[in-house]
């Protein structure tokens, strides 16, 4: 099979008659290799070994159980994943009643908050829920507390909005 693409690296002889073909994969594979990104990675991985992957797990492990409870606070929400009790990562998945999770990330956004909506590659378990999708709250080793409370603010505030906009909504049919 030929290849799609000409580039570096899948090309086995070159002359002004003819050219043949690097064996699979190599031939489907045209371009520079991804040199500066296999740096880039190496690089990354060594500074996490600085930090130590034990003390990344522990502190995603902390925030992700403080922001775990930040959000079970907020009674219009649906918390999806372990509880608090079990180990988890720093992610919180979650539906506001009332609110479509789009309208909801689009609203954080606007205020500097970034949230993944979406079914995240799990559309069978979205389905099992009866949900549509899902926000989900995302932290690394480079969150903090402090971060935790302003995403909480800020969807408080933007839950405050969107029920105000209901309220409004009913007084008007």
């Amino acid at each position: 099979m030929p290849p799609v693409y000409g580039g570096g690296e899948m090309i086995e002889t070159v002359s002004f008659e003819s050219s043949t073909y690097a064996p699979p994969p190599a031939r489907f594979e045209a371009g520079t290799p991804a040199i500066a990104e296999a740096i880039g990675l190496g690089a990354a991985c060594e500074y996490l070994q600085s930090i130590g992957m034990d003390r990344v797990w522990e502190h995603e492990q902390h925030l992700g159980r403080y922001l775990y409870d930040q959000l079970a606070a907020v009674p219009e929400l649906t918390l999806y994943g372990p509880g608090r009790e079990l180990p988890r990562g720093g992610l919180v998945a979650f539906n506001a009643r009332h609110v479509h999770a789009a309208d909801l990330s689009f609203f954080l956004d606007q205020d500097g908050v970034a949230v993944r909506t979406g079914h995240h590659c799990a559309q069978p378990l979205h389905g099992l829920l009866g949900a549509a999708g899902s926000v989900r709250a995302s932290l690394y080793f480079y969150n903090n507390q402090n971060d935790v409370d302003g995403f909480v603010t800020a969807l408080r505030s933007t839950l405050l909005l969107f029920a105000e906009l209901n309220a409004t909504a009913k007084t008007h049919r």
